[in-house]
């Protein structure tokens, strides 16, 4: 079968599952695992460079704060009928993230009618991350890998519950964009409580709106997570001043006792794929000091200083 991934989370799937060789074709920011990025073609390129614009200007390019403009992808569409896919995976949940589903859609059917099998993965909540694996297994015909390894998924979850039960459940602001203030929602308050947390500003399955200020100040969070949306570690810190800048910062609870962490985004908690429980162990150890079996880098979490 040939496989082309047209959203990052899909690719950690499609690997996870074994199929790896069986990708012909991937995005610009499938970057997981390492081994997919030198071999497998790219089919998608960015309207514009992130690294040469601020995260202002990122979030006015795409549509502001109404988060909704154009995605941020083109579709090689030459290269993809050239690939002559079997499936292809793509998204129609956010617009600016990935290829959508009707973007895809329309490419696959002005080629010819006889084209790709489209699937469009649409998890909100974490029990839909993990019902993507099983849905992308059947389709690739591989059921029983995706049920295993979902079981294996949903087992380190109930031990990961079992770990923080009866401890101090401290108060989470989970931050997925510094500018402007964007509260982390869909599954990674999920993640949160989990890991032995409360999440604040943000319910489980929610798409949610930058806020102000005031509202992160109001919430009175005792752990601060700063998990960008597309940003490794390195961008996060270097554009930390976007909030310690600000007045209402040090006032604080997590300032002033030095629980803010800066988080791998990308790999942990902006995509739903596999990934995602490795992130809810890694909250757990930033959050009650718990280590996974496999030890937390500091790559994957650091306190800001």
């Amino acid at each position: 079968m040939r496989i082309v991934s047209l959203l990052p989370a899909a690719t950690d799937i499609v690997v996870e599952l074994g199929l790896g060789g069986q990708l012909v074709g991937r995005t610009h920011e499938c970057d997981w695992p390492p081994e997919v990025v030198g071999p497998v073609p790219v089919v998608t390129s960015a309207e514009f460079d992130p690294d040469a614009l601020t995260s202002r200007e990122i979030s006015e390019a795409v549509g502001g704060a109404a988060h909704q403009g154009s995605s941020l992808y083109t579709l090689d569409a030459e290269l993809l009928a050239e690939l002559k896919p079997d499936v292809v995976l793509t998204q129609d949940l956010c617009q600016v993230c990935a290829v959508s589903y009707g973007t895809v859609a329309e490419s696959v059917r002005v080629r010819d009618g006889s084209g790709p099998r489209v699937i469009s993965l649409e998890p909100r909540t974490l029990p839909d991350v993990l019902a993507c694996v099983r849905r992308v297994g059947d389709v690739l015909g591989v059921g029983g890998t995706a049920a295993r390894q979902v079981g294996a998924m949903e087992q380190r979850l109930a031990d990961l519950r079992s770990r923080v039960a009866g401890r101090p459940r401290p108060r989470v602001a989970a931050v997925e964009w510094l500018d402007p203030l964007w509260p982390a929602g869909h599954w990674v308050p999920e993640q949160i409580r989990c890991a032995g947390g409360e999440p604040l500003l943000a319910a489980a399955g929610e798409h949610t709106a930058p806020v102000e200020w005031a509202a992160l100040h109001q919430a009175a969070p005792e752990v601060v997570v700063l998990l960008p949306c597309g940003f490794p570690p390195e961008r996060t810190v270097a554009e930390a001043d976007l909030l310690t800048g600000h007045p209402l910062w040090g006032e604080l609870p997590a300032v002033r006792h030095g629980e803010v962490w800066v988080l791998d985004g990308p790999a942990y908690y902006n995509r739903p794929g596999p990934r995602v429980v490795r992130g809810a162990e890694i909250l757990a150890h930033v959050l009650h000091g718990i280590e996974p079996a496999e030890p937390v880098t500091d790559r994957e979490a650091r306190r800001l200083t």
